[in-house]
């Protein structure tokens, strides 16, 4: 430094102590200095204060030498405390060069720097507070700084501040709150520190509302909860904690729909190897709980996204107990929102939605597409960064009222149904949220039938019998909702539907008094909608394609349809299909299932007993339409007749059995209706062979298939039962006239020759095809030769 400079109204002995290495020389000429502004402030002499403190930063605190620097420091403290309270007119002066010095590579001389600056504000005080963010600008640097004495001065300062934001009510939290958002997202743990204990003051303080600009930070503390360091992490915990107090208090105040985006993303834990992730997690949803039951329907419009953060949640296992009854109270809290006047038509259908309905019946275009939408969900939203993604539109105040986005609804379940990743309890909440919103929203639901219809059906091949009872409420839901009576023209004629079992129109029996409907519709199923008969031929359709599913749970669905729909229906229909099935091996094999279904489940008691006495019409029509389909297996032909209580009829067929290819598979069905006639179900049967007078042909249909089966156990268990028949001698010669109980009365005629005409038929055609069968086995052989 040039030592002949003109420093005035700094004296030479001032100008060289400042320079000097000695810090105790320094102190000398700082208490100089000061004296000599306390006599410019009695002066009232603001000229030669700004000079002195111009030449103490500019020639000394921003100069090349060390020592100098270390001077102009100390200078200038001597000045703010020599102003007093004056020192606020000239604080900008004395702040930034003292500023500029936190960044110098020497430690001792950053120490300076801060402890100066906590001179300065110390005088200053309130003061301060317009060059606020400079200041925490220079600290947060500071708090990260590696010299554990620099650290401790800037702790010093720090509470300084602090006790100063706490005591005033000038804070100006709109100019601070940018800052704050920028430096939130620092990586270091010091910094990390710095900002959450700040936050934590301003939360506390009542005249600073930080509530309001919490949107802007919640994704930063959310980054802040994962941290490495245990005591950043609890402290992070204590102010978001504080905050959703504060939630809980003024719910009407919060900008619920500007930070659930936030709580989705972070809802999602793509690492769940890091503890850290698990506690972010755990504490989003905890907070999209609170935000679902507090603003209630208002985030309606926002549901696929929760959806898309919640039901991955809930396959948890035990490790992650709290997350997943977390997830689960959104979900249930979620679903109860949705209310039938959610079902009615909206006013105003904006352009995208109707762009991302033409699309939603298909998975891959439509799927691509709607990924752009700013209020859609986002397929590759791990990989890209958190400013690109928007699960959530921004909050539309001028909205008249709540509008459920159900398009997006649909797609986030469609899509958790088609992953195979899918845990089962996310699946069973998955259908649980279908059966919902087709019960509370049919007429909008039913738009998205022809695109969910394949996959419900698929979903009956899961592995969890807790899947599969779900999803068949959803496709009775479906088959029997009065909203799918009218469908649009072409349904279910998508690429996975096209396999459907068809069934011509012509060939379908039509009910006096029923008209048809086509082939959407059968008109023996008046009671249920066009989406019934659909159902049963693609189930049907899924038998033939999967063996496996109908040997092992064909009877298990079946069965439950009969509880969830009418059974009568669903045994009515699939004989109307079966009629006209052209794989007759199938046929067979669904017709030897059903029968089995009929004959042993509980759940069809009522049906046995309206089939055991044919009294009415309809009992009449129900078994006509039966016995065509079942003569497909003419085993299961004579045990429907004789659980219709056609003894004549079954010993008319047994007849000709005679004339039928008899194979192992064959007897061994036989076998099975012996053990039947056995079992509970047929206990009437039993005891009708006490009247020999009246049942001559039940005892000459039973002693049928006797002779029909090798001398095996069932041929001996049957052979007992009949010695136990009273009066033989009643069974040499069958009655010259019809007894009164042989056939029973019944009001409706049903013609039994052309029903044993129609018997010939079908088994004409699999005698036909066992032929054709076997020769196409031969000809390779035939070729050889």
């Amino acid at each position: 430094m040039n030592t002949e400079k003109d420093f005035s109204p700094l004296t030479p002995n001032i100008v060289r102590a400042l320079n000097d290495k000695l810090y105790e020389k320094r102190k000398v000429a700082a208490l100089e200095i000061e004296k000599l502004v306390r006599e410019f402030v009695l002066q009232n002499n603001s000229t030669q204060i700004r000079h002195v403190i111009q030449i103490l930063a500019a020639e000394f605190a921003l100069s090349q030498h060390p020592h100098s620097r270390k001077g102009g420091l100390i200078g200038l403290a001597a000045c703010s405390i020599a102003l007093g309270k004056d020192s606020g007119l000239y604080l900008k002066e004395l702040i930034e060069p003292v500023l500029t010095c936190f960044n110098d590579s020497d430690s001792r001389l950053r120490y300076y720097a801060c402890e100066a600056l906590y001179n300065i504000v110390k005088v200053a005080r309130g003061a301060v507070l317009p060059h606020f963010n400079v200041l925490f600008d220079g600290l947060s640097k500071l708090a990260a700084d590696p010299d554990p004495n620099v650290k401790s001065g800037s702790e010093l300062l720090d509470r300084l501040l602090k006790d100063i934001v706490t005591e005033s009510n000038k804070f100006d939290l709109v100019a601070f709150v940018p800052l704050l958002r920028e430096r939130i997202y620092s990586n270091n743990q010091y910094a990390r520190q710095f900002i959450i204990s700040w936050i934590l003051v301003l939360e506390s303080v009542p005249d600073i509302n930080l509530l309001d600009y919490l949107p802007e930070i919640l994704d930063g503390l959310f980054q802040i909860l994962g941290d490495s360091s245990k005591e950043i992490r609890r402290t992070c915990e204590v102010v978001l904690g504080e905050f959703l107090k504060e939630i809980k208090k003024t719910p009407s105040s919060v900008k619920f729909a500007d930070m659930a985006n936030i709580l989705v993303i972070h809802c999602q834990v793509s690492d769940e190897s890091k503890l850290t992730n698990d506690l972010i997690q755990l504490t989003a949803m905890t907070w999209m709980r609170e935000f679902i039951q507090l603003a209630g329907r208002v985030v309606l419009p926002y549901s696929s996204g929760i959806l898309t953060a919640v039901l991955p949640c809930l396959s948890y296992d035990d490790r992650k107990k709290s997350t997943k009854e977390a997830a689960s109270a959104c979900n249930q809290s979620l679903m109860k929102l949705v209310t039938p006047e959610d079902d009615d038509e909206e006013e105003v259908v904006q352009p995208e939605r109707e762009s991302r309905t033409a699309t939603s019946a298909g998975e891959g275009p439509g799927m691509e597409e709607c990924d752009s939408k700013p209020d859609s969900l986002n397929a590759s939203q791990d990989s890209v960064g958190f400013s690109t993604i928007s699960f959530f539109a921004s909050t539309n105040n001028d909205r008249p009222q709540v509008t459920m986005d159900l398009d997006g609804i649909v797609q986030v379940l469609d899509r958790h149904l088609h992953e195979s990743s899918t845990g089962m309890m996310t699946r069973i909440a998955v259908l649980k949220w279908l059966y919902h919103l087709y019960i509370k929203t049919p007429r909008k639901m039913f738009r998205h039938t022809d695109s969910l219809f394949p996959m419900l059906l698929k979903t009956l091949s899961d592995e969890s019998d807790e899947v599969i009872l779900k999803d068949l409420e959803v496709l009775a839901e479906i088959a029997s909702s009065p909203a799918g009576q009218t469908d649009a023209p072409g349904s279910c004629d998508n690429a996975e539907s096209k396999a459907e079992l068809q069934v011509p129109a012509s060939a379908k029996p039509v009910q006096p008094g029923v008209g048809s409907k086509g082939t959407d519709c059968s008109p023996s199923t008046p009671s249920m909608n066009s989406y019934f008969y659909k159902f049963m031929i693609n189930l049907l359709n899924r038998f033939s394609m999967e063996r496996k599913l109908l040997e092992i749970r064909g009877a298990f669905i079946i069965r439950q349809l009969c509880l969830l729909l009418n059974a009568e229906n669903i045994f009515h229909s699939m004989a109307d299909i079966l009629l006209k099935e052209e794989d007759l091996k199938f046929a067979s094999t669904m017709v030897q299932t059903l029968n089995t279904i009929l004959l042993t489940s509980a759940e069809l008691f009522q049906l046995r007993n309206q089939l055991k006495d044919l009294h009415t019409q309809e009992s009449c029509t129900l078994f006509c339409c039966l016995y065509r389909s079942w003569c497909h297996n003419p085993v299961a032909t004579v045990s429907l007749c004789f659980l219709t209580q056609n003894y004549k009829h079954a010993y008319d067929l047994i007849q000709k059995f005679g004339d039928l290819e008899v194979t192992v598979d064959f007897l061994m069905e036989v076998d099975k209706l012996v053990q039947l006639i056995e079992s509970p179900i047929f206990t009437y049967l039993r005891l009708q062979l006490l009247d020999v007078e009246n049942n001559p042909y039940l005892i000459k249909a039973l002693y049928g298939l006797l002779m029909l089966l090798p001398q095996s156990h069932a041929f001996q268990l049957l052979s007992h039962r009949l010695r136990c028949v009273p009066n033989p001698e009643l069974m040499r010669a069958a009655p010259q006239t019809r007894p009164s109980g042989s056939v029973r009365p019944a009001p409706c005629h049903v013609d039994y020759g052309e029903l044993l005409e129609h018997f010939d038929r079908v088994q004409s055609k699999h005698l036909e095809v066992r032929h054709q069968r076997a020769v196409r086995a031969e000809q390779p052989d035939r070729k050889l030769v």
